[in-house]
């Protein structure tokens, strides 16, 4: 019975029977610690890299040819092969010992964040002043964006196809842009009350370019006339190259250490290039080949619902999947492929909502993700009723925990808040409609969608050596 148990045997029994959460730092050894931090400093270079899905896809690609791979349509003996798509999307891959038609094993991650986008006819003056318009991008929480620095990143193509690659507001000596915020004192009636979505407004989110004019009084425009002829002296662009062009303005600055301890990361643009470099790097590190061939996939456009023909939707990663097939001297029919896929098993690298300590009641805290607690497995996304989820089966859940047990992986198990609380999704079910099968699973973070998001250097660190283990396949 169990009321005759000793508290020994209790304690036995528990031990045994019952789930304990474990803190990344306790299970780390003092070298590990040193690995963790080191890392951090190199996933922070990373980030300052990489402020745009041009940026971090360009990134990748030079860390890859560094290590040793080749573009697919170029590769040599070694197995180790790349291929980029329209300059926002890359996929990696090690061929393994096993053919690739019994399937691969990818992790899927999504390089693309919330920022604001310049219009197509963005520069305009007002009361003795040039701004740009903007259109919000993604999930993006409107007041955070006012009051603070920002650059701009991009690429303008002008009357000849020239591309103008545009990178302003990083380098010590830059200006930074902003948005303008109103005062307290005049903001009762317009933004006192109000809920946030009404009171912070999409179109005027505006920045601010500048006030000196240009020419004398009389000068038509002349406030516009100052941006473009310096936008112009130092890019060679004129208004109508706007037309032609992308450019994102992004939080200004770099990467750093949060915390007296250093042990935290604040950032822009985690979500989700914190999981697309540390499965990049799993990757390039590998030691030996894997069982499976091993795949990572960087897509665009996962904040707007993975559309386009950079985003999950797209029919890029099938064609590289094709590009493996011929590359190994396999069969490259459709049926092949179809085969190939269905047979494959994927990790969606995507993060976590990390349980907030000022904000608890919008988690169901025994299916919270906490920070510093490893990677974490979230069976399904989606809201309301799994509406919009893929919902990862239970044998898919059990083979990753293998690996994971196998190779000492910190991890704990996550959900995106109560339900009926919100939602959301992740490239997952993309990757789920190819038949394989697939689970999210990344790191917890704090202030997630914000301009300045907080990552844990043990669960990095810890990211990284989960990738490297399903990666690896065994």
């Amino acid at each position: 019975m169990a009321g005759d148990m000793t508290k020994k045997q209790a304690q036995d029994l528990s031990k045994k029977l019952m789930r304990k959460s474990k803190l990344v730092w306790d299970e780390l050894t003092k070298a590990d610690r040193n690995k963790a931090m080191k890392f951090g400093d190199e996933y922070k270079t990373f980030l300052d890299n990489s402020k745009t899905e041009r940026r971090a896809v360009a990134t990748v690609e030079q860390l890859a040819r560094k290590t040793g791979f080749f573009p697919v349509d170029e590769a040599g003996e070694n197995g180790l092969v790349f291929r980029t798509w329209k300059n926002k999307c890359i996929a990696l891959a090690r061929l393994g010992v096993r053919p690739v038609t019994e399937g691969v094993h990818i992790v899927a991650s999504h390089v693309d964040s919330p920022r604001l986008d310049l219009k197509a006819n963005p520069l305009y003056e007002e009361t003795d002043m040039a701004f740009f318009k903007t259109h919000y991008y993604g999930g993006v929480r409107k007041h955070q964006w006012f009051a603070r620095p920002l650059a701009l990143h991009g690429v303008a193509v002008d009357k000849d196809g020239k591309s103008i690659d545009i990178r302003l507001g990083e380098d010590p000596g830059d200006p930074v842009f902003t948005v303008l915020d109103l005062l307290p004192h005049l903001a009762r009636k317009i933004q006192a009350g109000k809920t946030l979505a009404i009171a912070f407004e999409g179109e005027k989110l505006n920045i601010l370019l500048g006030s000196l004019p240009l020419g004398p009084e009389k000068t038509p425009d002349r406030f516009k006339l100052m941006a473009m002829n310096l936008l112009h002296e130092k890019y060679g662009l004129v208004e109508e190259d706007f037309l032609t062009a992308e450019i994102e303005a992004v939080p200004a600055g770099q990467a750093r250490d949060v915390g007296l301890d250093r042990s935290l990361i604040g950032a822009y643009g985690q979500d989700d290039r914190v999981c697309s470099y540390c499965a990049v790097r799993a990757l390039l590190d590998a030691k030996s080949k894997p069982e499976f061939t091993s795949v990572v996939f960087l897509a665009d456009k996962e904040e707007i619902g993975s559309e386009g023909n950079t985003g999950a939707k797209s029919r890029f990663l099938e064609s590289f999947i094709s590009d493996l097939l011929k590359l190994a001297g396999q069969g490259a029919s459709s049926r092949d492929l179809t085969a190939t896929l269905m047979a494959s098993k994927g990790l969606s690298g995507d993060v976590a909502p990390a349980l907030d300590p000022d904000y608890q009641s919008v988690h169901e805290k025994n299916n919270a993700a906490k920070l510093g607690y490893g990677m974490c497995m979230t069976k399904y996304t989606g809201s309301a009723g799994k509406s919009g989820a893929s919902d990862a089966n239970a044998e898919h859940l059990g083979y990753v925990r293998g690996i994971f047990e196998a190779n000492k992986i910190v991890w704990q198990i996550g959900q995106l808040g109560k339900v009926d609380e919100g939602g959301g999704g992740t490239i997952a079910k993309f990757l789920a409609t190819h038949g394989m099968d697939v689970v999210d699973c990344g790191p917890a973070i704090l202030g997630m969608h914000s301009p300045f998001e907080i990552a844990s250097k043990a669960d990095i660190f810890m990211a990284y050596k989960a990738y490297g283990a399903f990666l690896q396949g065994r």
